[in-house]
């Protein structure tokens, strides 16, 4: 199937017959082959690798965290309510706006991933801890299990896989947003940077290019999430 698209593709470049409007697969493949060669590539997707994947990761925790406090408060849970109904439906790019105007556009990419990974992985955490078996609980409470022990055996093979799933879906809300604050903020030394300035000069092969060595981080990243989540289920799975 990618062989077909691909074959799409080189014929509708061909068609155009216009690098400046659509660069062919072949164009695209030799301007990445050039950047590869380069320093400042390794620099640039090292760059955007990290604040990105730090933000979905500082998300991630810190979604969990109010997730668990938010269960056994009430009051907590009724005061996050409206604020992640809000985040999760504000366009990302007032956010970016906003961050840049507090912050400035160093930690952009980190911050905003972060912000948009919280509500997917707090409302899955919040309904796999609600999920939970109560005859598990309540026999814990019964036989009087140690806390930690409880934990360890009930709290977490239950509530695991939701969280996996909740991270699944925010790996790629992170690298889009992350990606797109970028764009838009033009912090140094970024993928987005270079995307704009592609736009700027012209430059479709520079463009298509960049493009895909977000894709090809983002699957990269996915599949390391997905690894690190699937070993931890395999670990905290099987406890008891």
């Amino acid at each position: 199937m990618l062989v077909f698209w691909l074959a799409v593709w080189q014929l509708v470049a061909a068609a155009v017959g216009q690098q400046i409007v659509l660069a062919s697969p072949v164009e695209v493949v030799g301007r990445l082959a050039e950047l590869v060669r380069t320093a400042a590539f390794w620099t640039t997707a090292g760059h955007s690798l990290l604040r990105i994947g730090a933000g979905f990761a500082i998300g991630a925790l810190v979604a969990v965290c109010l997730a668990a406090v938010a269960a056994g408060v009430p009051l907590v849970a009724a005061l996050l309510a409206p604020l992640i109904s809000t985040v999760r439906a504000t366009p990302v790019v007032s956010f970016i706006i906003l961050v840049i105007l507090v912050t400035g556009t160093g930690r952009l990419a980190l911050v905003i991933s972060a912000l948009m990974v919280v509500p997917v992985v707090y409302t899955n955490t919040l309904e796999g801890i609600a999920h939970r078996d109560t005859a598990l609980l309540e026999m814990a409470t019964v036989y009087r299990v140690p806390r930690l022990r409880r934990v360890r055996a009930i709290d977490v093979p239950a509530v695991l896989p939701f969280v996996v799933a909740g991270c699944e879906t925010g790996v790629g809300l992170a690298w889009k947003s992350g990606i797109a604050a970028e764009v838009i903020g033009l912090p140094t030394g970024s993928i987005g940077e270079r995307m704009y300035q592609a736009k700027i000069f012209l430059s479709t092969p520079d463009l298509f290019a960049w493009t895909l060595v977000v894709v090809a981080l983002s699957v990269a990243f996915e599949r390391l999430v997905r690894l690190a989540l699937t070993a931890a289920q395999r670990r905290w799975g099987g406890a008891a």
